[in-house]
């Protein structure tokens, strides 16, 4: 049984879709890097910034109306992608919820260093860049971002912000003064050009990193 799309869906994956397709000009052009760099608020709106960022950065990037939504992409995603072990975190009762819902067998996977995907919430995602704001709170630390062959985050479009001052004062009004002790960004898949200036992606992290925005 096929999922309803809203019409608010349809326009918000257009748009995505004409991002993705389009190339973005350079915003100075006659820059010469000597002035300090002012970053204009983007006409896109930031949900498709984020998913051309993203996208570029060779992370996936899907857009879903709703959890349920969301449980069915992961669903169809795991079984084509032969995820067995999925680990998350038991302590997050959000998520434990989430994944309980679909179907048996959903427990999560403990042994990081064995599994096939990591499952995690994020603070924010920062449209500008690409980047998904991760912290200790929110996602468990560094690890299951970057132990993990593959992260999957989830996101909500509340988290949605332009720059990452937008995502470090989110941060600040959530927590106040009892900020997480871990906050990391992690803009797309792995990559390093060390060995001769190739690219190589997965050495020093996830060799695949999906982002599932949901909208709320």
């Amino acid at each position: 049984m096929g999922v309803k799309t809203s019409p608010s869906k349809e326009n918000i994956l257009k748009k995505i879709r004409q991002a993705l397709s389009d190339s973005t000009p350079l915003p100075f052009p006659q820059s010469e890097g000597n002035q300090p760099q002012i970053f204009p608020a983007s006409p896109q709106e930031l949900e498709v910034l984020f998913a051309e960022q993203f996208s570029k950065l060779q992370g996936k990037f899907s857009y879903c109306g709703s959890l349920d939504e969301f449980k069915e992409q992961f669903r169809q995603l795991r079984y084509q992608s032969s995820w067995h072990h999925v680990y998350f975190r038991k302590e997050d009762s959000r998520l434990m919820d989430i994944m309980k819902q679909m179907g048996p067998g959903q427990l999560p996977y403990e042994d990081l260093a064995t599994c096939d995907v990591s499952v995690t919430f994020c603070e924010s995602l920062v449209a500008r860049t690409g980047t998904m704001v991760l912290s200790s709170r929110e996602s468990g630390g560094r690890t299951p971002s970057v132990y993990a062959p593959v992260h999957v985050c989830i996101a909500f479009t509340s988290q949605v912000v332009y720059d990452i001052r937008d995502a470090l004062q989110l941060i600040k009004k959530k927590y106040g003064t009892q900020l997480p002790s871990l906050i990391s960004f992690a803009t797309g898949p792995s990559r390093t050009a060390d060995i001769e200036k190739t690219l190589v992606v997965g050495v020093h992290g996830p060799k695949e990193v999906y982002c599932f925005l949901v909208e709320d």
